[in-house]
């Protein structure tokens, strides 16, 4: 039988992740969105606890023989995710995983630039950082922004997600601080799965929840 979905749209669920995080009493000094899903549901969260609301930005390093499967991610700054299970079975090598990786971590580092634009990152030295997503399956860049986050020397890293795979979950949580996920179900497909809507987030349409006059009360656009 069908599964009701729990999520209007990442609104929804960026103000049910704000009321769970309120719960857990947590100070947030910044909320780091992962574009492009995750934005609409940063925005919600980081006006819901009063902290401002920035990026961290990471991409997936595919297999060579099927680019959506996850044998590592790359952060913006070159924090990298190995998947060391995925990489043996496929038979990918240091080579190509180096190769992949310095290519990936500039298209991060340039998409973390045209977000920004003039503004420089934030220093996340000693803060309180709740990174946000709009769920997560294998969690690859999701392990890739955390990684980032620890090696900037934040104070406590919160990974605050609607949902996600139970074991996926139990893994990011080796890196963060802590995990606030509202659905982990043990029969996970797909994170849209979850929602009503979950149409695609354009780029220029994730950089307008960045921007300070972005009307709060609109929701999600075309989903």
């Amino acid at each position: 039988m069908a599964n009701p979905a729990r999520f209007s749209d990442r609104t929804d669920a960026g103000e049910q992740l704000a009321d769970a995080l309120r719960e857990r009493e947590v100070d947030a000094d910044i909320v780091l969105a992962i574009p492009r899903g995750g934005l609409p549901l940063g925005r919600a969260v980081a006006d819901a606890l009063d902290a401002p609301l920035d990026i961290v930005v990471a991409q997936k390093i595919g297999a060579p023989s099927n680019p959506e499967y996850a044998v590592g991610a790359v952060a913006s700054d070159g924090s990298v995710w190995r998947n060391e299970e995925a990489l043996r079975r496929r038979g990918s090598g240091d080579e190509y995983f180096e190769r992949k990786r310095e290519e990936k971590a500039e298209a991060a580092r340039q998409k973390a630039e045209r977000y920004r634009g003039d503004r420089p990152a934030p220093d996340l030295t000693d803060e309180t950082v709740v990174v946000v997503d709009d769920g997560v399956a294998t969690g690859s860049t999701a392990r890739a922004c955390l990684e980032r986050i620890h090696n900037a020397d934040a104070g406590r890293i919160v990974l605050a997600v609607p949902v996600g795979p139970p074991e996926t979950i139990d893994e990011l949580g080796d890196r963060a601080d802590d995990v606030v996920c509202l659905e982990t179900p043990e029969s996970f497909t797909s994170v849209g799965r979850f929602y009503q809507r979950f149409g695609q987030v354009s780029d220029e349409e994730a950089m307008e929840y960045l921007g300070p006059d972005h009307d709060r009360g609109s929701g999600d656009t075309g989903k």
